[in-house]
């Protein structure tokens, strides 16, 4: 669980040493042929740890209760998601410094406490907060592929 945290709370400042200093063109690259932007992706991570901070609080205050699913891809294409990217760092930094406060009191039995998403069945706690640590980690990755040279090289060879 602290690796996990610890992930967590690093994450905004390892992301934005990745973006800070991107021109308008290297927000625009992908890191695979229709895959999203860098910039969607920036967005995508902070609407994703919005809602799953959102599900754990649930899981914690409610019993069992039943989440809804949200359609990533029609979040991804709001005209929110063509502000700066900035605006989605810092609502991450926020919302970060509350999973791992709250992550860092949760007892045993607060971890076994579940929520039922619509589709993908029962979640509890734990597996949650593991997910908001390896979702983040995956797209930092699609992120640097998107920037590495060897993409964009291959890419420009097509």
């Amino acid at each position: 669980m602290q690796e996990w945290l610890k992930e967590i709370e690093t994450y905004t400042i390892r992301l934005r040493e990745t973006v800070d200093s991107l021109s308008d063109e290297e927000l625009g690259r992908t890191y695979r042929e229709g895959s999203w932007t860098v910039r969607q992706l920036v967005h995508h991570i902070a609407d994703s740890q919005l809602n799953m901070y959102q599900r754990l609080k649930l899981a914690l205050t409610d019993e069992n209760p039943t989440v809804p699913a949200f359609d990533e891809e029609k979040w991804a294409i709001q005209p929110d998601t063509n502000l700066p990217v900035e605006s989605s760092i810092k609502m991450l930094e926020g919302i970060n410094e509350r999973i791992v406060s709250l992550g860092n009191s949760l007892t045993e039995e607060q971890l076994d406490r579940a929520f039922t998403h619509q589709i993908n069945g029962i979640i509890t706690v734990a597996t949650k907060v593991a997910k908001l640590a390896w979702h983040e980690e995956h797209h930092l990755a699609h992120i640097k592929i998107a920037l590495s040279k060897q993409y964009n090289m291959y890419k420009n060879k097509e």
